[in-house]
C-alpha cells in the first residue's frame, strides 16, 4: 500500500499547456444523454401533453359536443378527454388553431355520477365518442420495465468502457491477462516456515540452502567467477514436502517470493496464457533479485507434441514457448530465480528442463526410517501423547509413507482417541488409524456366513504362513479377517526399502503373494474371486521382471522400459509378435513355479497353517507375536532392524 501512494501524486503531476488545461472529452456526457432521452420518451406523450381544467368546464364541452374520446383512470377518479380544437378556447382558455388533437383532463367527483352523465349524453345523442375505463399508470412497473433495464444498459456499458480504457490496470479487458501470483509477506507470522520446519529431506533441503546462501551472500560466490543457479526443478511424489520446500525458502530468503500455479496460467482465452507469464516475469524483474514459484509446472510444461495436424493444444504450446523465452531468451532476467515443483518430471518439455533454464533438478524422494522419525517428531509436538507411544516404533510401521501421509495419521490417530474417549493418544490409536488409512473402514456389519469366514481365513493364513518362511518376503504385522473397504479380509506387511532389488526378492514376493490361491485349491480344492488383487500384483511383477529388469532366461538383458515416457521413436511396441509370444510364455513360467513352490511350502508347514488360521476364525485378528508363537522366531532379520541396530552398535561404540 505504501508504494501505491507514493506513486499517485507522481502520476498526478502535469505540466499545464499554453493557455491553461485543456478540456478532454468524457464519454459520460453521452451515457446521460442517451439515459434522458429514453427517459423523457418513455414518460412524454408525442401526440402532446394533456391541459389541466375545471370539472365544470370538462362537462360544459361535453354538454356542447366538443369533447370526441374520453378516457377515465378509475384509480386516480382523473378524466382525460379529447376535444375539438374549435372548442379549445371555450375550454381551456387558449386558442389551439392548427392542433389535430387537443387533450385536457380534471379529476371527476365520482365515477358513478360521471358515467351516468356520459350514459344520458349518449341517449341525447349530445356525445357520441368512445369511452374507456382504465386503472392509471403503475410508475412502479414503468420505471421496472422501461426505466431500469435501460440504467442496466448504460452502467454495462460505463464497465466495459473503464475496462477497455485501461481503467482496471493492467492486463486488458477484466484483467484476464494479468499475472494471478501471490506474493509472499516476511511479515506475516503465518508464512513463517523455515529450514527448521522441514524434518528429513535433507540432500534437498542442501541444494535449496545454497540458492538462498547466494541470495543473501553473492559476492561470496561471484569473486570466484561463480554464477546464480537460474532455476531449480523440485521432483518426488505426491505429498514429499515439495511446496513446503518451497515455503521454506521464502520464509529463510530476504528477497520477495512470488508464487503461482501453473494450471493459473490457462485459461478460456486465447493468448491469455502467454500474457500472464509475460506478466509475471515483469513483475519479478521489478523485484529482482527475488524467487518465482510455479507449482505442478506439469500443467503448462508438457512435451510438445510432433503432429503438425493436431492444434487442441496450442494454447498450452504458446504459454509454454513464452515461459522458455522468459527464462533464458535474448531477454535479460538477471536475479530472478525460478522454482519449480512436479510429480510427473518424465513428461516435461526437453527444452525446459536443460541447463540455463533449470539448472538443477533436487529429487524429494519418500523418507526413509530416520526421515520419518523425524518427521513423526514434528507432527506429534501439537498431540497430547501417553507414555505407550514410540515414535521409533510409529516409524518403521510406516514405510512408503510420505510427510503429507504421517501428518493425516497423526491427525486420524487423534480422532480416533478422541471418539474412543481416550485423555491421550496411545500406540494403539496409531496402529487403528494406519489400518484405516491403508486398508479403509473397518466394516463390522457386512454380514458373512461361517463357510466364506473359514475360506478367508486360510486364504490369509496362507499369505502369513509363506511370508514368514521366506527370507526375502516383506515381514508381517497383521493379518486380519475383518472387512475393510473392499477386501473381505487384509494382510499388512513392512515392505523392505532397500535401494537395489534382487531377482530372489522379487520372486519371494510373488510366491508369497500366491500363497492365498495355493491354500484354496490345496485345503478346498476350489478357487474364487478373493485372490483377485493378489494376482493382479504378481502378474504385474513377473511382467516387470521380463520386459523392464531383464530377468528371463530367454530374454536375458534386454529393457523394454521407457524412462522419457514421450514415446520418442512413436511405436508403443519395441519388439515383435514373437517376442510378445515369448514374453507371455516366460511370465507364464514364472507365476507356475512360484505358484508350485507356494504349494510345497504350505505342504510342509500343513499343521502350522491350520493352527493359524483356527487364531483367526476364533480372534479374527493375528499379529506377528502369533505366527512366532506357531512357527517359531523368524530366521531372518528385517532390513530396518539391521539398520537401527548397526547405529545402535556405532553409537555404543562411540561411547
Amino acid at each position: 500500500m505504501s508504494q501505491e501512494i507514493n506513486n499517485k501524486p507522481n502520476q498526478q503531476e502535469k505540466k499545464p499547456q499554453k493557455g491553461g488545461y485543456k478540456p478532454k472529452f468524457n464519454f459520460y456526457w453521452i451515457y446521460l444523454a442517451i439515459g434522458i432521452f429514453f427517459i423523457v420518451l418513455s414518460i412524454w406523450n408525442p401526440k402532446g401533453a394533456s391541459r389541466e381544467v375545471a370539472y365544470s368546464r370538462l362537462e360544459d364541452g361535453l354538454r356542447n359536443g366538443c369533447v370526441s374520446k374520453i378516457s377515465i383512470e378509475i384509480s386516480k377518479q382523473r378524466a382525460i378527454a379529447e376535444i375539438n380544437p374549435k372548442c379549445a378556447k371555450d375550454i381551456t382558455g387558449i386558442e389551439a388553431e392548427g392542433q389535430e388533437v387537443v387533450r385536457v383532463e380534471t379529476i371527476v367527483p365520482s365515477i358513478d355520477e360521471f358515467s351516468k352523465l356520459l350514459n344520458e349524453l349518449k341517449t341525447d345523442k349530445v356525445f357520441n365518442g368512445e369511452v374507456r375505463y382504465t386503472e392509471g399508470k403503475d410508475y412502479f412497473d414503468m420505471f421496472l420495465f422501461s426505466v431500469l433495464p435501460l440504467l442496466l444498459l448504460i452502467g454495462f456499458f460505463v464497465f466495459m468502457n473503464r475496462k477497455m480504457m485501461g481503467g482496471g490496470g493492467p492486463g486488458g479487458v477484466f484483467n484476464v491477462g494479468k499475472s494471478k501470483a501471490q506474493m509472499f509477506d516476511k511479515n506475516n507470522p503465518q508464512h513463517k516456515i523455515t529450514f527448521a520446519d522441514v524434518a528429513g529431506l535433507e540432500g534437498a533441503k542442501q541444494e535449496v540452502e545454497e540458492i538462498v546462501h547466494f541470495l543473501k551472500n553473492p559476492k561470496k560466490y561471484t569473486v570466484l567467477g561463480g554464477k546464480i543457479p537460474k532455476g531449480a526443478l523440485l521432483v518426488g511424489p505426491p505429498g514429499t514436502g515439495k511446496t513446503l520446500l518451497a515455503k521454506a525458502v521464502a520464509g529463510e530468503a530476504d528477497v520477495p517470493f512470488f508464487s503461482m500455479s501453473g494450471s493459473d496460467f490457462v485459461e478460456m482465452f486465447v493468448g491469455v496464457g502467454a500474457s500472464r507469464v509475460r506478466d509475471l516475469f515483469q513483475q519479478a524483474k521489478a523485484k529482482a533479485p527475488c524467487i518465482v514459484f510455479i507449482d505442478e509446472i506439469d500443467a503448462i510444461g508438457r512435451a510438445r507434441g510432433k503432429n503438425i495436424n493436431h492444434n487442441g493444444n496450442d494454447e498450452r504450446e504458446n504459454t509454454l514457448n513464452q515461459l522458455l523465452t522468459e527464462m533464458d531468451g535474448f531477454g535479460s532476467n538477471s536475479g530472478v530465480i525460478i522454482l519449480a515443483a512436479t510429480n510427473r518430471a518424465e513428461i516435461l518439455d526437453k527444452a525446459l528442463l536443460r541447463a540455463g533454464r533449470f539448472d538443477r533438478q533436487i529429487q524429494v524422494e519418500l523418507p526413509d526410517v530416520h526421515e520419518r522419525k523425524a518427521i513423526f517428531n514434528v507432527h506429534l509436538k501439537p498431540l497430547k501423547l501417553d507414555e505407550t507411544v514410540d515414535v521409533e516404533f510409529l516409524a518403521r510401521q510406516t514405510p512408503g509413507f510420505s510427510g503429507a501421509d504421517i501428518a493425516n495419521v497423526c491427525n486420524e490417530a487423534a480422532l480416533i482417541a478422541a471418539r474412543k474417549e481416550h485423555t491421550a493418544v496411545g500406540r494403539q490409536d496409531f496402529l487403528d488409524a494406519v489400518d484405516r488409512i491403508v486398508g479403509g473402514l473397518e466394516k463390522k456389519s457386512k454380514i458373512i456366513t461361517a463357510e466364506e469366514k473359514k475360506n478367508i481365513a486360510y486364504h490369509e493364513a496362507g499369505h502369513a504362513t509363506i511370508s514368514w518362511h521366506l527370507q526375502y518376503a516383506d515381514p508381517l504385522v497383521k493379518v486380519t479377517i475383518v472387512p475393510r473397504g473392499q477386501a473381505l479380509g487384509a494382510a499388512w506387511y513392512l515392505p523392505e526399502e532397500r535401494q537395489l532389488t534382487s531377482e530372489q526378492h522379487i520372486l519371494d514376493k510373488i510366491c508369497a503373494l500366491l500363497g492365498g490361491r495355493a491354500a484354496e485349491e490345496i485345503f478346498f480344492g476350489i478357487l474364487d474371486t478373493g485372490a483377485l488383487s493378489d494376482l493382479e500384483q504378481a502378474t504385474r511383477r513377473a511382467y516387470a521382471m521380463v520386459t523392464y529388469f531383464g530377468m528371463s532366461d530367454k530374454l536375458k538383458n534386454i529393457s523394454y522400459y521407457d524412462s522419457t515416457g514421450q514415446s520418442e521413436f512413436g511405436f508403443s511396441k519395441p519388439y515383435s509378435e514373437a517376442t510378445a509370444q515369448l514374453i507371455d510364455r516366460e511370465v507364464q513360467r514364472i507365476i507356475d513355479e512360484q505358484y508350485e513352490r507356494a504349494k510345497q511350502i504350505l505342504l510342509q508347514y500343513k499343521d502350522g497353517h491350520n493352527e493359524v488360521a483356527q487364531i483367526l476364525i476364533d480372534k479374527e485378528v493375528l499379529f506377528a507375536e502369533d505366527l512366532e508363537k506357531v512357527f517359531g522366531k523368524r530366521q531372518w532379520a528385517s532390513r530396518a532392524e539391521e539398520i537401527l541396530g548397526s547405529e545402535e552398535l556405532g553409537v555404543r561404540s562411540e561411547e
